[in-house]
């Protein structure tokens, strides 16, 4: 395979089809057999994977026993290929998933996490593209596996790809690696890519989470097409396989919820970005989970989530900080938190860029929750810094009309305190801190600024 760039699902090397969101293969004895398969395959379990942690892991990934073709990423008969309604934020990568599913069943359950037989492995391959002019250009970067190990327990391994696409080799801890992207125009620039190590795979695949993150009820409770154009339900192509402990009653699955994804207009606002912090953030902010004090998981009543309106532990010095605060993007601390690259960013692992559609998403989730309407912070220009002669700083602020307030002492602004009317001139050390107001208005949050002005 030449080079690094690679079209994503080369559906006749593959053997398999991509329809909708779900790869189907096109070999069946019958129109609606589920993923081509009359019959279930179990999968050997473990494969060629340890039992634990602590076995020997193949070296490479053409060694473990998931691909029959490697390098096309043909997988062996009998692994089934799913996707997910709102998958995790990943850097902008497209995913191909399948399941290696030994004999057994799933325990199933509406609401809470699936359980899953030892020897039970996710596949999970990472491509990302390359080319924002061709969304077909990629580069495929990694796979992981995730498997359900001897103790009840799982465990992660990532396999990075080599340049030349012909295998993937284990690695034995996080790795970061500068990709080169091209944007619209042509230009090139450089995205950091973060393989995770094997302690990081249990931070998110925790047990209070289960351990297998995304594969469950509200996930798959989704529609699905056959390469003879019929439509299924991906939950009742499992129960067709005979995979699933209780075996469901079929006319029930309507009344199972799902998932909105969050370009899916014919779900509320609410719904969509309940959703993306389900699949984003449930994984830790889950009763019994992290220290905060929020439950993420779409399963929860809005009103018992303490999202909206919710406490937070850690305020950012803020003042009157929420969870969400209803109309207040610039109160939400989860809002803040996702759209930062910073120290204070939310997923704190596994993520390197800013997910632009879903931060949208929530902006616009929170400005649509009632509330009066809210100033934003006056920006301040020049930004602080080091200067060697004096310095004229201004104010600028969005809404007209507003009243501009500051001090240079580091104290927070209030509406006694020096309006702003010009450039104000520093000529020594000072911290510059501003505060919009206006009448009908929630005022904004202060913003500051440090300069060091002189030698």
């Amino acid at each position: 395979m030449a080079g690094v760039l690679l079209s994503r699902f080369k559906g006749a090397a593959m053997g398999l089809a991509l329809v909708g969101t779900v790869m189907l293969s096109p070999q069946s004895s019958g129109a609606t057999a589920p993923y081509g398969m009359p019959n279930r395959v179990p999968s050997k379990p473990f494969l060629n994977m340890p039992r634990t942690i602590d076995g020997t892991l193949p070296k490479l990934l053409s060694q473990t026993g998931v691909f029959s073709d490697t390098p096309h990423l043909k997988v062996i008969a009998g692994l089934i290929p799913y996707e997910l309604v709102v998958p995790f934020w990943s850097d902008g990568a497209q995913k191909s998933r399948w399941i290696a599913l030994p004999a057994g069943k799933v325990k199933f359950s509406p609401t809470e996490e699936w359980q899953f037989p030892a020897g039970t492995i996710f596949i999970k391959t990472f491509e990302l593209p390359t080319d924002a002019r061709d969304p077909t250009v990629t580069r495929r970067l990694e796979t992981r596996l995730l498997v359900r190990n001897a103790n009840g327990g799982v465990y992660g391994v990532v396999y990075k790809w080599r340049a030349d696409g012909s295998d993937a080799d284990l690695l034995p801890g996080s790795k970061s690696e500068p990709i080169a992207v091209r944007d619209a125009s042509g230009k090139t620039h450089e995205q950091t890519w973060y393989y995770p190590s094997r302690q990081d795979c249990m931070t998110c695949h925790n047990s209070r989470a289960g351990g297998v993150l995304g594969v469950k009820t509200r996930q798959m409770n989704r529609s699905i097409r056959y390469p003879s154009g019929i439509s299924d339900n991906e939950l009742r192509a499992w129960n067709h396989l005979g995979l699933f402990e209780p075996k469901l009653d079929e006319s029930k699955i309507g009344d199972f919820l799902t998932l909105a994804a969050s370009d899916d207009e014919s779900r509320s606002i609410s719904d969509r970005a309940r959703s993306y912090l389900d699949a984003n953030c449930s994984q830790c902010h889950r009763p019994h989970g992290t220290v905060a004090n929020f439950d993420a998981r779409y399963e929860t009543a809005p009103d018992e989530q303490a999202i909206v309106d919710g406490p937070v532990l850690i305020d950012q010095g803020i003042d009157h900080p929420r969870v969400v605060s209803p109309h207040d993007i610039w109160r939400s601390i989860a809002y803040m938190r996702v759209d930062t690259n910073g120290d204070i960013r939310m997923p704190p692992i596994a993520r390197e860029t800013i997910d632009e559609k879903g931060v949208a998403l929530l902006g616009a989730w929170i400005e649509s929750l009632p509330g009066r309407e809210v100033l934003a912070p006056p920006l301040i220009s020049p930004a602080g810094g080091s200067f060697t002669t004096s310095v004229a700083v201004t104010l600028e602020e969005a809404e007209p009309g507003a009243n501009l307030h500051y001090t240079l002492d580091g104290s927070v602004p209030g509406p006694s305190d020096p309006l702003y009317t010009k450039p104000i001139t520093l000529s020594g050390p000072t911290v510059l801190r501003a505060r919009a107001y206006k009448d009908g208005f929630t005022r904004s949050i202060t913003t500051q600024e440090v300069f060091i002005v002189g030698k």
